[in-house]
């Protein structure tokens, strides 16, 4: 794919597609940072960031664009099944290696992002089930379609008018890996700014993987449809465990 054959509604200049979505994978980053770190009034900036991430293949691509970065049916069905047991798969290898190493400690990146939840609402007096839809379902939603369609819908199909697909699908997944910083990791406290470092870095390099799982299957399916259900169904499998195992198991 070529800068000349990657179907933009507007003409740019040479090397302008790449440097617009290097612009726009920082704004994102900083709207999810901002919505997961920042304060209470900023919670809504994270699914904001998603909505528009959903929304910027029709906003900057053409049809015959929305069909080169995968916006069409997959060239096999099967695929949609192998992506959900894929995601499904790669979510409880993430919760049982946190288990193996962290069990329910601070370090665990499972708990991290079930403390997460807690900050977004008062959870008193929600039975499991409801919080479990009420924090699922969106996570079904937003984040698969919003994150695919950015990370391994625009930006790797822009990141491939310069590099090769193998290196594209490297440089997003890196990029994917490290925002997913803002989950666990990264801490934001009165105090100041400190790291996880350890397993901040397993997380990230778990993230990584998992991200390159999701470009796989765009790649083998010529589709973005597989690797939007595997997002669904990590998100999914990983919300089974936080609310079923870690929401009221004793810290460590």
């Amino acid at each position: 794919m070529t800068a000349s054959t990657l179907g933009t509604r507007i003409r740019l200049p040479h090397g302008a597609l790449l440097a617009l979505a290097a612009a726009l994978s920082l704004t994102f980053a900083a709207m999810r940072a901002m919505g997961t770190l920042g304060p209470p009034g900023l919670r809504w900036m994270l699914p904001l960031g998603f909505v528009v991430m959903g929304a910027l293949p029709w906003l900057l691509l053409t049809p015959e664009g929305r069909g080169q970065i995968g916006l069409r049916l997959p060239n096999t069905p099967r695929y949609f099944l192998i992506g959900l047991v894929a995601g499904a798969g790669a979510a409880a290898l993430c919760f049982a290696l946190g288990m193996a190493l962290y069990g329910t400690s601070p370090d665990n990146w499972y708990v991290s992002i079930a403390n997460s939840y807690r900050k977004v609402m008062n959870t008193d007096g929600f039975g499991l089930l409801a919080l479990h839809l009420i924090f699922t379902i969106p996570a079904c939603i937003f984040s698969p379609l919003g994150e695919e369609l950015f990370f391994r819908g625009f930006l790797q199909g822009a990141l491939e008018t310069r590099f090769s697909a193998r290196l594209s699908t490297h440089i997003e997944a890196a990029l994917f890996g490290l925002v997913h910083l803002c989950h666990h990791g990264l801490l934001v406290t009165a105090a100041g700014t400190s790291m996880r470092a350890g397993s901040g870095a397993l997380w990230v390099a778990l993230m990584f993987g998992t991200a390159w799982l999701f470009g796989w299957l765009r790649q083998r399916s010529a589709s973005l449809g597989p690797p939007i259900v595997a997002h669904a169904a990590f998100n999914a499998t990983m919300n089974v465990f936080i609310f079923a195992v870690l929401w009221n198991a004793p810290r460590a």
